[in-house]
């Protein structure tokens, strides 16, 4: 028989019985304590929920605006409830250019963007993702922006234009495509006379290789290809301009290019704003910017191959290879201009200067570490074709 067994009945009575106060007196103690713990608890945890109004450069059904709603939950996710970041789109309250200033002035606590928008205010910002970077793909332009000096060279830049606004870069852009073409460019002689759509520092490259240039905004650029009055049109990536419908005014696609081959996404935030959230939110703000950055990476391997493998099959857009010699122009457009840019504009040369010295120490481990991955691509799917085509 088992003894324990047979007595715990009678026993387990008498000790409920027993411990009845005993748990009411603990009930009645730990519900005084979570009623102190409150009392005591700093204002930003017993209060509503801080919304910070954020507004993005990008239309709602852009893959763009779908990066920065992914940036804005994992904020939300992270704050627990604290802090929620209400996001908008293009045009809720001020047109792409103006987001700077309406961050600055308060009419947004933040915005969702690129530095190099700010171009007309200082032509230095361009450098954040114009350009071949002396090589650098757009994950090692980001290397050198928060351990090269390129996030304190931003910072100096803001403040000497007066903005009171907190600058995080996040999430490495694939190189953009030359353009959209309705005749595809053979030789740098093409880009003569050619009417083209661009912007920033792009513009004044492709100027220099001849081109016809018009900063035309987004929602302009396909009926402009449609009437005839620009001929050939670049925007960002194959996600973008097949929502723009990029494909049903020109049906031929250069990939490769040096005009924007290493952007990144700026994510701003009014100052006083930022400053008065507690230390944790900003490090929730921090991390979740960490973590899209790196989420956003993988996302565009996904939407852009497959996007890309629509537009050949359903949309009969041709995809080409810009030619080496189109690339050679392009670089040596750039040097041109980078070299005028530098005498007349000291903040532009530092921030060249800047890039120069960690691009040449990170190129050199760079490409003599990595392998030559399209060797094996092409091994076993053969992509490249003696036509040049994509």
């Amino acid at each position: 028989m088992n003894f324990l067994h047979s007595r715990t009945p009678a026993i387990g009575a008498g000790v409920q019985a027993r411990a009845a106060p005993r748990r009411q007196f603990l009930q009645q103690a730990a519900a005084a304590a979570v009623g102190a713990a409150a009392v005591g608890a700093p204002a930003s945890a017993r209060a509503e929920a801080i919304t910070l109004r954020v507004q993005s450069t990008w239309g709602a059904n852009d893959i763009f605006h779908e990066y920065a709603s992914d940036f804005a939950a994992r904020v939300n996710a992270l704050a627990g409830g604290r802090l929620k970041i209400d996001l908008l789109p293009v045009g809720a309250v001020v047109r792409a250019f103006d987001l700077l200033d309406a961050v600055h002035k308060g009419l947004l606590d933040g915005g969702h963007g690129l530095v190099a928008y700010w171009y007309g205010k200082n032509s230095a910002t361009a450098l954040w993702g114009s350009g071949p970077a002396f090589g650098m793909d757009a994950n090692m332009v980001l290397a050198w922006h928060y351990y090269g000096g390129g996030r304190q060279l931003l910072d100096e830049i803001y403040k000497a234009l007066d903005l009171d606004v907190v600058s995080l870069l996040y999430g490495p852009m694939p190189t953009q495509p030359l353009g959209w073409f309705k005749k595809a460019p053979m030789a740098p002689a093409d880009f003569k006379g050619l009417r083209f759509r661009t912007v920033g520092l792009a513009a004044t490259v492709m100027a220099e290789m001849g081109a016809a240039v018009n900063p035309l905004p987004g929602p302009e650029i396909v009926p402009a290809m449609e009437r005839g009055l620009i001929d050939a049109a670049e925007v960002n990536n194959v996600s973008s301009d097949r929502a723009l419908g990029l494909a049903d005014a020109a049906k031929v696609c250069m990939q490769q290019s040096y005009h924007q081959a290493s952007e990144q996404f700026e994510i701003l935030f009014n100052r006083n704003k930022y400053a008065a959230l507690p230390a944790d939110l900003k490090a929730a703000i921090d991390v979740a910017a960490q973590a899209s950055s790196a989420d956003m990476s993988w996302k565009a391997i996904e939407r852009y191959s497959r996007d890309y493998a629509e537009l050949r099959s359903q949309d009969k857009v041709e995809f080409r290879k810009t030619p080496p010699s189109i690339l050679r122009a392009q670089l040596e457009a750039w040097d041109r201009v980078v070299a005028r840019k530098s005498e007349e504009n000291p903040m532009f040369k530092r921030v060249l200067d800047s890039m120069r010295e960690f691009a040449a120490r990170a190129g050199r481990w760079q490409y003599d570490t990595t392998v030559d991955n399209a060797a094996a691509f092409n091994r076993y799917f053969a992509a490249a074709t003696s036509t040049g085509k994509a």
